[in-house]
């Protein structure tokens, strides 16, 4: 019986942190795994640039500002980050975080 438990923990831990995180308003930002599996760079060989994204910053967090950042940026992969967000250490040329403040609203962009 506690070995079934201890097993059955980490999968329960696992899949609480995918969950859609809740801001104070009780709007979901929309979440990305923060694990991948793929190539570091793009098909045609391009990495990730958040050059040109400035107007960007200061707008709510939604889907479609994720889709066009991701396109004007060239990126493949997107991870959200909000303040005391915990992320693995892993530099992907192809992905591209996008900062939060604790409202979800957009605070900066970089790759990797």
């Amino acid at each position: 019986m506690i070995r079934t438990a201890l097993i059955a923990t980490p999968a329960l831990l696992w899949c609480a942190a995918c969950a859609p995180t809740v801001s104070a308003d009780n709007q979901s930002v929309p979440t990305e795994p923060l694990l991948h599996d793929g190539p570091d760079r793009t098909p045609d060989g391009a990495a990730c640039t958040s050059d040109g994204l400035d107007d960007l910053i200061g707008q709510q967090g939604s889907s479609s500002l994720a889709a066009e950042a991701m396109k004007r940026s060239g990126a493949q992969k997107l991870r959200w980050m909000q303040p005391g967000t915990m992320a693995t250490m892993d530099y992907r040329t192809d992905r591209l975080n996008i900062e939060l403040d604790g409202n979800n609203v957009v605070t900066g962009f970089k790759c990797g």
